[in-house]
């Protein structure tokens, strides 16, 4: 039997819009701390509060995005969004006060929230509904290279060139991708009548709540890796090797990624998770006890491993734990969840790692998957059980 494509006209496009999107937020992270400390004479403390300020903004509004999107429908809040981050982007040109600076970061964030939230629901709207997982999974392929190409880009050009030239190649960027984004498609699903009264419904999707819950656990765990891997790194006279392991991270999860979508549709999602938690649990660990630049590298694999094939997994289940008209509330449950788990995760292992050491820091992180694999494992045999007693799934 022929398989349904995925990679259709409307899911490249998005998937070009998406990674536009986020090579710009990965990037400022990497560029803007440097800025606020250099160009703007701030202290760390402060050039930290930039990542918060985004964080903030993107948790607040998470809970109303599917609301939003129901309301006003996905393809025009995606545009208006995508629009709205642009210009955003090209304003990093033109502010220099610091508080004016934050802003920014909390009016961006809402958009990005926004523009996140619309892209994977529609996304899970038009993939064939068979290969859900690998269709997902495919489209986080562009989160992935945005990781390693937002940093790489953005600390070339600072260093080369100068932050202005950053802002204004992140702006060029940002128009492609709202360029790409006049293929999405209309929204197949859409009421006849939209209540504009809000209720709990409308804020977080029940179903997919379990699921939210953790991969929030999941997010506060990864924190320790996007956060304080360079710090970490070069305390281990390992800075040099920084860049090649997110390039070793990112490597990993593409060439698994085409697999681990086949293996979720085709043998449900343990065969994904099961593994995916335990190398994942393995490759920090891996970080906790390095000593040399192999073993760095070596944990940059086993974590983009297990990353790559928890985070679709988790937001495949999430979409699929509710009704197709519901998939914009779902994945914005979920977003809100993993962005709070992060934020958390940021602040939290941070005064870990002052208070204890880096290696204790990544020993608890990777104590926390553990414990998101025995709750996996203890809600796989709860449902079994049910399903046996008659009860349902």
């Amino acid at each position: 039997m022929k398989k349904e494509p995925i990679w259709t006209k409307a899911f490249i496009s998005l998937f070009l819009t998406n990674i536009s999107v986020f090579i710009v937020f990965y990037g400022l992270i990497s560029a803007l701390p440097l800025y606020a400390v250099g160009a703007l004479g701030r202290t760390d403390d402060e050039a930290g509060l930039l990542m918060s300020a985004f964080l903030l903004s993107a948790i607040f509004i998470r809970p109303f995005t599917g609301k939003l999107l129901d309301v006003a429908g996905k393809r025009t809040m995606l545009w208006i969004s995508l629009m709205l981050y642009l210009i955003c982007t090209v304003l990093y040109y033109f502010i220099e006060p610091f508080g004016m600076l934050l802003g920014l970061r909390f009016v961006q964030g809402i958009w990005f929230s926004i523009i996140t939230t619309a892209a994977v629901s529609i996304v899970a709207d038009i993939v064939p509904v068979a290969r859900r997982g690998a269709g997902i999974g495919y489209f986080n392929m562009s989160n992935n290279l945005a990781v390693v190409l937002g940093p790489l880009l953005a600390l070339y050009l600072i260093q080369a060139y100068s932050f202005d030239v950053l802002f204004i190649v992140m702006s060029i960027l940002m128009v492609i991708g709202v360029l790409t984004s006049v293929s999405a498609p209309a929204d197949i699903v859409r009421k006849e009548k939209v209540i504009t009264k809000l209720a709990f419904s409308d804020l977080f999707e029940k179903s997919a709540v379990s699921i939210a819950f953790l991969s929030s656990l999941i997010g506060f765990s990864y924190a320790s890796v996007l956060s304080y891997l360079s710090i970490y790194a070069q305390q281990k006279e390992l800075l040099a090797l920084a860049s090649t392991f997110f390039l070793v991270f990112a490597a990993v999860m593409i060439i698994t990624r085409p697999y681990l979508g086949d293996l979720f549709d085709n043998k449900g999602p343990q065969y994904v998770l099961i593994p995916g938690f335990i190398i994942f649990i393995i490759g920090i660990l891996a970080l906790a006890y390095m000593e040399s630049g192999y073993q760095f590298l070596i944990a940059g694999g086993l974590i983009g491993f297990g990353y790559g094939a928890i985070i679709p997994s988790l937001q495949t289940l999430a979409v699929q734990s509710t009704k197709h008209e519901r998939s914009g509330y779902a994945t914005a449950t979920y977003f809100t969840f993993y962005d709070t788990g992060l934020a958390i995760g940021s602040y939290v292992l941070g005064i870990l790692a002052l208070s204890y050491s880096y290696q204790v820091m990544y020993i608890i992180a990777a104590t926390l998957v553990f414990v998101v694999l025995l709750g996996y494992l203890w809600t796989r045999r709860t449902k079994r059980v049910r399903g046996r007693n008659g009860i349902g799934e």
